[in-house]
């Protein structure tokens, strides 16, 4: 995910925490949608569809950050 900040994200994971529990949540995310697609967790299309909109917006969130902090 957003290999152009790659450095970045290594930094702010360090020094910010909210960015970092964006970061894992999002990370966990995916994994649990992973799990689920797979079949290794049995879920329903809903449930995933709902952490996968979750994991969009987290997404969309640690973007900005990233885009604010890349310009400061």
């Amino acid at each position: 995910m957003f290999p152009e900040f790659r450095e970045l994200i290594s930094h702010l994971k360090i020094q910010d925490d909210h960015f970092a529990r964006l970061f894992n949540r999002h990370n966990d995310l995916d994994q649990q949608i992973k799990n689920m697609e797979a079949g290794i967790v049995p879920a329903n299309g809903m449930a995933i569809e709902q952490l996968k909109k979750e994991k969009l917006q987290l997404k969309d969130s640690l973007y900005l950050i990233l885009r604010k902090a890349a310009d400061a």
